[in-house]
């Protein structure tokens, strides 16, 4: 269904349907952070993590944003998709094109998170170090991934 989405550049005025986006996505995904943290890391997202790296986004039929990526320094900083476009290929989309576009060949993803680690091992990356903590110091261990096969890049 997304796998023709046109990818673009998310304006200012996205920004809240962003954070949507991405409370959504970890609310499904992040089971393992607790409520203070969540709302602590979407401030910062707001204020400081989405004007860091360069977003790309897609909207669905009626306009919204049903996923987004950041990327910077080639890393994918962040690659969020709302739960009900899961499954549909669109994370794959966003990936491809932040790797074929954007040249990102490296990302972080919190080990607790299976699902993610199993999307991005099926895209090509593989583990080559591990944190054990995240970027702000917090007990939320950090896999750190490289993309190692160009199938997923041909694949885009």
């Amino acid at each position: 269904m997304y796998n023709h989405c046109r990818v673009q550049t998310p304006s200012l005025s996205d920004y809240p349907e962003l954070v949507r986006v991405w409370e959504a996505s970890v609310r499904a995904t992040h089971d393992f952070l607790p409520e203070t943290y969540i709302c602590l890391l979407r401030e910062l997202l707001l204020s400081q993590y989405l004007d860091a790296v360069m977003l790309i986004c897609c909207k669905d039929a009626k306009h919204r944003i049903s996923g987004f990526a950041g990327v910077a320094g080639g890393r994918v900083e962040m690659l969020f998709i709302d739960p009900a476009a899961r499954g549909q290929g669109l994370g794959k989309r966003l990936l491809h094109y932040a790797i074929n576009e954007l040249n990102a060949v490296q990302l972080d993803v919190n080990e607790q998170n299976p699902q993610a680690l199993g999307f991005y091992l099926r895209q090509g990356f593989e583990v080559v170090g591990r944190s054990e903590t995240d970027g702000m110091g917090q007990p939320y261990p950090l896999l750190h991934l490289k993309l190692i096969q160009t199938k997923a890049a041909q694949n885009g």
